[in-house]
């Protein structure tokens, strides 16, 4: 009844992987799609504690079902990959549309920065006309004053001229210092006009990453929708299929339940070969490990029950690391014989397996047989170094 060893590759299907691999990811918020595949999960497990089969019966839903369950699957998993990609190609958009505002608020920055100066420049022109108005007004209130100083003041003609000669330079000087800042106000409205431009031409980027942004949400919501819908069929078709496959197991049970109350009458015992040589029972049970088909996915321990029953040695039942603790007592390998039990009572290749562990059996040859969804033979060495990351391997004899 283990469900040990559920691995995407051992006969599950695509909507079962999923939730068979969820806890050996790194953990995220339960979706709904996360929660349909635990119960999925859950009803598996729920199935497989419902009795003990015997090794001609293997509890199942009916072929139509099932075939409806895979082909609802199918589509439920294309679905999601379609919503899946346009999630991305929507995180994709997200991303270029911050950068882009990203880019509008340097700009803005810079434009800011530019016109703080122009400002300045503005203020210092203003500042120097107004230095320039005041000579002038005082010069024209004053008349020919001026010049009659300069002639009064003057010990000679030569020095008259001189000093003529540097007020219009001062007044030049004035003049050009203006012409020059306004100059440098002119160059930085030019660079605050570039950047203007940049900025209306990034806001143009903006508008259109946002119209692509809310055309590819609604193409996800329209995806979101389908992979509801195709859910709920899913999950009806789950429902149906477990119903199924409780109503078989409760048959199956009632089954071994008549056999086992048949042998106690005739007084016999529920193994013939329960006093057999080692030898002899590791034969039988070799030979059945051959004959027994996989119960399905996550059913290893079952199927190791089967073997035992159908080689005359009763049919042990548990999960398997029930049957690591209650029948495994070596870990040496020179005690280890064909026909033993090979367990753990929890690995981390799965969620399960934490959970129920892993079982198989020896056939000798140093090889493991094991039943993981479909029967798998292995090295003995291969089966401990992928199970045997959390507890010892250990083998012994079931019953």
């Amino acid at each position: 009844m283990s469900r040990s060893n559920l691995r995407p590759t051992e006969g599950v299907s695509s909507y079962e992987k999923d939730e068979l691999n969820t806890l050996s990811r790194p953990q995220k918020l339960m979706t709904r799609r996360t929660a349909l595949k635990a119960m999925f999960g859950l009803s598996v497990i729920t199935a497989g504690m419902l009795g003990a089969p015997s090794s001609a019966f293997a509890a199942k839903a009916s072929q139509q079902t099932t075939n409806a369950l895979s082909s609802a699957q199918a589509e439920l998993d294309a679905a999601q990959a379609k919503l899946d990609a346009i999630a991305a190609e929507y995180q994709e958009l997200n991303q270029k549309l911050n950068e882009t505002v990203g880019k509008i608020e340097e700009v803005q920055a810079q434009i800011d920065a530019k016109q703080a100066e122009i400002d300045a420049k503005q203020t210092e022109i203003e500042a120097k006309q107004d230095q320039l108005a005041s000579r002038i007004s005082s010069s024209y209130k004053t008349g020919n004053s001026d010049i009659l100083a300069l002639i009064l003041n003057s010990q000679s003609f030569e020095e008259f001229s001189n000093n003529l000669f540097y007020m219009g330079k001062i007044n030049a000087s004035d003049e050009q210092l203006i012409n020059d800042v306004k100059t440098a106000k002119a160059e930085l409205e030019q660079a605050k006009a570039e950047l203007e431009q940049q900025k209306a031409e990034l806001e143009q980027l903006k508008e259109e990453q946002t119209q692509q942004l809310q055309a590819v949400q609604a193409k996800q919501d329209e995806a979101s929708s389908v992979v509801n819908s195709l859910s709920d069929d899913v999950k009806a078709l789950m429902a149906k299929r477990d119903a199924e496959i409780a109503a078989a197991a409760e048959e199956e049970r009632r089954q071994a339940e008549a056999a086992k109350a048949a042998a106690s009458a005739a007084g016999g015992v529920s193994g013939s070969l329960s006093n057999a040589s080692p030898t002899d029972k590791g034969a039988a049970i070799v030979a059945a490990c051959h004959r027994v088909a996989s119960p399905g996915a996550g059913l290893c321990a079952m199927w190791v029950s089967r073997v035992y029953q159908a080689a005359g040695l009763g049919y042990p039942g548990g999960n398997a690391n029930n049957m690591y603790w209650n029948y495994c007592t070596s870990s040496n390998k020179g005690d280890l014989r064909a026909g033993m039990i090979v367990a753990v009572s929890t690995h981390g290749s799965t969620a399960a397996g934490r959970i129920y562990g892993h079982v198989g059996i020896y056939i000798g040859g140093g090889m493991v047989m094991e039943n993981v969804g479909y029967i798998n033979t292995q090295s003995l060495d291969s089966w401990i170094a992928s199970y045997g990351d959390i507890v010892t391997p250990r083998w012994g004899w079931a019953g």
